[in-house]
């Protein structure tokens, strides 16, 4: 009896001993967890950069601005991206891009003197740059793929301006734009209708016209 007693023993220690090489493995983030990671790191750094532009910062956030470039680079060679993965990428990759263009402007109006006057301007040229991104829609009720990318556009938008989005939701969007959509058809005797969603003086700008 001990010396069986003592192979189990043997058994139950082996099995004790491979179960931290199991659990110990660090799980590689999923593509969703990376971009959501990216999205929050942006809007770290934006706010570490407005809090360095105030005063209250001696040097610029290099290092949260490396990391995110890091991430930007490791993600734009992964090919397992879905097309909504790789929506999001892209749209994540432009606000980054709009603010450090934004802030190597800035840079240079405080190194030349210009100050807080040329950071505002930049920042309006910067902002009114940008065309506005269109979307044409004959049958919202539909067409939920293209409400969908108008949907996402304008939230980003929104979040790049410091805008709200906790209220938006994309069904109650979707019945909006449907409505609008269907009363502009019925107005003007046209087949579909364009939305355009773009930044003016700071603010989202979200406009809906008739189209032949």
């Amino acid at each position: 009896m001990p010396i069986r007693d003592n192979k189990f023993a043997r058994r139950l220690k082996e099995r004790e001993k491979l179960k931290p090489k199991t659990a110990g493995r660090d799980e590689q983030p999923t593509v969703d967890e990376q971009l959501g990671r990216l999205e929050e790191d942006i809007r770290r750094l934006k706010v570490e950069f407005d809090i360095y532009f105030n005063g209250a910062a001696k040097r610029p956030p290099y290092d949260t601005k490396g990391r995110v470039e890091t991430v930007i680079k490791r993600l734009a060679d992964d090919r397992t991206l879905s097309y909504a993965q790789r929506y999001r990428y892209n749209s994540l990759v432009a606000r980054h891009t709009s603010f450090m263009q934004l802030w190597r402007r800035t840079i240079q109006d405080r190194e030349e003197g210009r100050g807080a006057a040329g950071a505002r301007r930049a920042a309006k040229v910067e902002a009114e740059a940008a065309p506005p991104q269109t979307f044409s829609c004959a049958d919202p009720h539909k067409d939920v793929t293209t409400v969908k990318r108008l949907f996402e556009t304008l939230v980003e938008a929104k979040k790049s301006c410091g805008e709200p989005t906790e209220e938006l939701s994309f069904p109650r969007f979707h019945r909006m734009i449907a409505a609008q959509a269907d009363a502009l058809k019925d107005k003007a005797g046209c087949g579909s209708v364009q939305f355009s969603v773009g930044v003016k003086e700071g603010r989202v700008s979200f406009k809906a016209r008739a189209e032949k």
